[in-house]
C-alpha cells in the first residue's frame, strides 16, 4: 500500500530567504511559486518523485519540524561535513561528542547527520547502509568507525 513519502510542508518566516536556502544551498529544484498564499514548492530528487512545500507565516504560527533527505551513504560519510562548512551551516549528531561527524543508527542501519534551515527546522541527510539490522537491546547510535566493527555481528 504505502511506498514512501511523497510530500511534506513547512511554515517559514521569510519565503525568499527559504527559497534561497532550499534552492541555492541544498540544490532543490523550485517547481511552483504563489503570491497568495505566499508559497513555494520544490522537487526533491527526480521531478514529480517527492516534493517540499514552503508556506510563509508569522513566527508565532510556526512550530519546528523534522524531516530527512535521502542521500548516498558515501556522500554523507565523505562529503557532507565539507558541504556544511562551505555553506556556514552547523551540523550535529546524537553521539554527544561535539564533533561534526555523521553517525549510524544501528537498528536501520543508516548513516546520518543533522542540520537546521534558516527557521530552525531540524533537517537530516540519511542513507541506508548495507549490513544487518541491530536489535533494540544494542546501542542505538554509534560512530561510523564503530559500526564497521559491529555491522556483521
Amino acid at each position: 500500500m504505502i511506498k514512501g513519502l511523497y510530500e511534506t510542508h513547512l511554515f517559514v518566516t521569510n519565503l525568499e530567504r527559504s527559497i534561497e536556502f532550499y534552492s541555492k544551498t541544498l540544490g532543490l529544484i523550485q517547481c511552483r511559486y504563489r503570491d497568495e498564499p505566499k508559497t513555494a514548492f520544490f522537487w526533491i530528487g527526480k521531478e514529480k518523485q517527492s516534493m517540499l512545500g514552503l508556506w510563509e507565516k508569522p513566527r508565532n504560527e510556526i512550530d519546528i519540524r523534522h524531516f530527512a533527505f535521502e542521500c548516498n551513504p558515501k556522500w554523507i560519510l565523505n562529503e557532507s561535513v565539507k558541504f556544511f562548512r562551505s555553506n556556514n551551516i552547523k551540523c550535529w549528531n546524537f553521539l554527544n561528542d561535539d564533533k561534526e561527524k555523521p553517525m549510524v543508527f544501528c537498528w536501520m542501519p543508516a548513516i546520518s547527520i543533522y542540520f537546521s534551515d534558516p527557521d530552525g527546522h531540524e533537517l537530516e541527510f540519511i542513507g541506508i547502509l548495507p549490513g544487518k539490522t541491530k536489535s533494540e537491546k544494542e546501542k542505538r547510535v554509534v560512530s561510523y568507525e564503530e559500526w564497521l566493527k559491529i555491522k556483521d555481528e
